[in-house]
C-alpha cells in the first residue's frame, strides 16, 4: 500500500500561499455547506409532506433512502470522472443539479415526483466529496490540510443545522412549497460565487497535462496506467475505510431523520425543543471539528483520536436512550454527542488520506465516501421502521451501536497504515 508523502498532489508553496489556501478552503467549504443543506431538503418538511400526501414514516424515510442510493452510486463513479477531467467542472454540475432538484420538489404533485426530485438531489450531492477533497489535496499546502478538513466538516454541519431553520421558518410563514422554492435559489448563488473565483478551484486533468507535452507516451506506460486505474480497489484499507463510513453514516442518518421525533416521544418535549436538540448536535459538532483539527495536526495516530471521540459519543447516546434525564438535559446531551462526533471528523479524513495510493485521490474518496451515502440510504428506512414500531429509545441505542462498530474499522485502517509505513521505512 502506498502512503502519501508531504508533497503528494500539492503545488509548490507560493509567497501568497496562506491567502490562496484561505480562498480555496472557503470556496470548497461553501460548496460543501450547500451539499449538506440539501441532505436535509426533505426531512425538516416531513410534518407537512406527511399531511399533504398522506404518507407513513417509512414512506418518508424511503425518500431519504432514494437520495442516498443515487448519491452513493454516483459518488463512486464521480471519483473516476474527477480524476479524468478535473474537479471543478464536476463540482459545478453537482451544484446545478441541486438547484433543479429543489424546483422539482417544490412543484411535485404526487409522491412519485417527490421521489424523482429526491433522486435528482442525490445525483447532485454525489460529486461533492471526490471533487472537494481533490481540490483541497491539490490546492492547499500540506501543513494546513488538517485545518482545511476541519473547515470542510464544519461547513457541512452548518449546512445541516441551517436547513431545518431555513425550511421550517419559511414553511410556517407560508407553506412547504415556498420553502423549497426559496431553497432552490441558494445553490444558484453558490454557483455564481464559485464561478467568479473559478481559477482557485482549477486542478487540471490528464488530458490537459498530455496536451502540454508533445511527446507520445510509450505503449508500456499507457498499459501501466490502465492497469493501475483500479489498483486502489485491491487495498484492504480502502474497503475498511468504506465500512467505517458506512457505520458512522448509519448513526448520522438516525440523528438527521428521526432524532427530533424520538426525543419528543421519549421525553414529551415540544417540537421546538426537539429541533433545538438537533441544532445543538450540529453546532457542537462544528465546535468539535475545530478542536479536532488542532488535535489531528499534532498526531499521525488518527484512529486513536477517533476511538476516544466515538466512545464518548456512544456512551452519551445510550444515556439518551435510557430516558433517565430531564428534557432540558436531553438537549444538552445531544450537544455532547455532536461534540464527540465533531472531534473525530478531521482525523477521519486524514486517516483516509494516509491510506490512499498516489494519483487516485478522486477515486478513493469517491468509493470510500459512497459508504457514507449507502449508510444514509439504509438508515432512514431502518429508523423509520423503528419509529413506526413505537420504539423511540432504540433510535439512540442503534446510534451508539453504529458508532461503536465504526471504532473497530478505524482501528483496523490505522493499524494497516502504520504497518505499511514501517515496511516502506
Amino acid at each position: 500500500m502506498t502512503s502519501i508523502t508531504s508533497t503528494h498532489d500539492h503545488p509548490l508553496p507560493t509567497p501568497n500561499s496562506f491567502k490562496q489556501d484561505a480562498l480555496v478552503i472557503s470556496l470548497v467549504g461553501l460548496a460543501h455547506g450547500i451539499s449538506h443543506f440539501f441532505h436535509m431538503i426533505l426531512a425538516p418538511l416531513f410534518p407537512w409532506l406527511k399531511e399533504a400526501f398522506a404518507l407513513s414514516y417509512a414512506e418518508l424515510g424511503l425518500l431519504m433512502s432514494a437520495f442516498f442510493v443515487v448519491s452513493g452510486i454516483g459518488q463512486a463513479l464521480a471519483g473516476f470522472v474527477v480524476d479524468k477531467i478535473g474537479a471543478r467542472a464536476v463540482l459545478f454540475f453537482g451544484i446545478a443539479c441541486l438547484a433543479l432538484s429543489a424546483l422539482a420538489l417544490a412543484l411535485a404533485p404526487n409522491y412519485l415526483v417527490l421521489m424523482l426530485g429526491s433522486m435528482l438531489a442525490g445525483l447532485g450531492n454525489s460529486v461533492f466529496h471526490p471533487a472537494d477533497y481533490t481540490i483541497l489535496n491539490k490546492r492547499v499546502t500540506t501543513q494546513r490540510l488538517s485545518h482545511a478538513f476541519s473547515v470542510h466538516g464544519i461547513s457541512g454541519n452548518l449546512g445541516w443545522a441551517a436547513a431545518p431553520v431555513f425550511l421550517v421558518t419559511i414553511a410556517n410563514l407560508s407553506n412547504w412549497r415556498i420553502a423549497l422554492f426559496a431553497a432552490s435559489i441558494l445553490p444558484i448563488i453558490v454557483l455564481a460565487i464559485l464561478f467568479v473565483y473559478r481559477d482557485a478551484l482549477f486542478t487540471g486533468n490528464r488530458q490537459e497535462t498530455t496536451q502540454t507535452k508533445p511527446q507520445v507516451k510509450p505503449q508500456t506506460q499507457i498499459t501501466h496506467e490502465d492497469q493501475s486505474l483500479f489498483h486502489f480497489l485491491s487495498l484492504p484499507a480502502v474497503w475498511m475505510c468504506f465500512l467505517f463510513f458506512f457505520m458512522i453514516s448509519m448513526g448520522i442518518g438516525g440523528i438527521q431523520s428521526f432524532s427530533p421525533t424520538a426525543l419528543r416521544e421519549i421525553y414529551g418535549m415540544s417540537l421546538a425543543w426537539a429541533t433545538a436538540g438537533y441544532t445543538a448536535y450540529m453546532l457542537t459538532s462544528a465546535v468539535g471539528m475545530v478542536w479536532g483539527g488542532f488535535i489531528a495536526a499534532k498526531t499521525t495516530d488518527h484512529d486513536k483520536t477517533i476511538t476516544v471521540a466515538f466512545s464518548f459519543s456512544a456512551f452519551i447516546a445510550l444515556l439518551l436512550a435510557s430516558g433517565w434525564v430531564s428534557a432540558s438535559m436531553a438537549v444538552v446531551l445531544m450537544g455532547a454527542v455532536g461534540l464527540g462526533a465533531g472531534i473525530a471528523g478531521p482525523s477521519r479524513d486524514l486517516l483516509i488520506r494516509a491510506a490512499s495510493p498516489k494519483n487516485a485521490t478522486g477515486r478513493v474518496y469517491g468509493v470510500v465516501y459512497s459508504g457514507l451515502d449507502i449508510g444514509l440510504a439504509f438508515s432512514p428506512a431502518l429508523f423509520g421502521a423503528i419509529m413506526d414500531a413505537h420504539h423511540p429509545q432504540w433510535v439512540f441505542a442503534c446510534i451508539a451501536l453504529f458508532q461503536a462498530l465504526a471504532i473497530f474499522t478505524a482501528v483496523g485502517v490505522g493499524s494497516k497504515t502504520r504497518r505499511s509505513k514501517k515496511q516502506i521505512a
